[in-house]
């Protein structure tokens, strides 16, 4: 018994020093994107380490930061700009590092579209007609603006594409930053979700709708 528990420790104790041991060769990697013409920040840039699997994505503000390595090459890339390479120096004394990223902005060209509102003359005709749109500019305007419409209509409309590729975005950006071994936090101690749950309690969002 005495051996086993001993054993225990020993086991215990190698975890606890493992987990509290630091890697000299871990920095904290920190910059900001800006644009080379306007020195305006560039939001949503790929920013990853060449031949590893994690990295991150800047933010609105052009803002970055992730656990790198010494001598890890990191790739700049956005639609907009040219693709660049950065060499973290290896001869670093700190555990932190930071800089201003200049991207060159990439012009390219893409074929015409010609988009058109209706299929074809048949559909427009009996929309035009069926639809029993009133001529008035005002009454039109009224319709249009009733409150109760407007929430149908926010209700029903999906997000537009500006809006979908945030989100994917900030979607990618939060797994390539806990990608490199950091833990994501837990909800289950921030106060502002439980918030939003009592809340959605409250309103009743939990309820089962009964089938008609």
């Amino acid at each position: 018994m005495k051996k086993l528990l001993f054993g225990l420790l020993v086991l215990v104790s190698a975890g606890l020093n493992a987990q509290t041991g630091k890697d000299s060769n871990l920095i904290q990697f920190s910059g900001i994107l800006v644009n080379a013409d306007s020195l305006y920040p560039v939001p949503f840039a790929n920013i990853s380490v060449i031949g590893k699997p994690y990295g991150t994505y800047s933010s609105l503000d052009g803002y970055f930061s992730f656990v790198a390595r010494k001598g890890d090459t990191i790739a700049f890339s956005h639609v907009e700009f040219k693709t660049s390479y950065y060499i973290i120096p290896d001869s670093l004394k700190g555990f932190k590092y930071s800089m201003v990223k200049v991207m060159t902005q990439d012009t390219f060209y893409l074929p015409g579209q010609r988009v058109m509102p209706m299929p074809n003359r048949a559909t427009f005709d009996y929309a035009f007609v069926t639809k029993g749109i009133p001529d008035d500019d005002f009454e039109r305007a009224k319709n249009n603006l009733e409150l109760e419409a407007m929430k149908e209509r926010a209700y029903k409309m999906d997000n537009d594409a500006s809006e979908a590729y945030r989100a994917v975005l900030r979607n990618q950006m939060q797994r390539s930053y806990y990608a490199g071994g950091q833990i994501p936090p837990m909800n289950i101690l921030n106060p502002f979700a439980w918030a939003q749950f009592f809340e959605a309690w409250k309103r009743g969002d939990f309820k089962t709708k009964k089938k008609r």
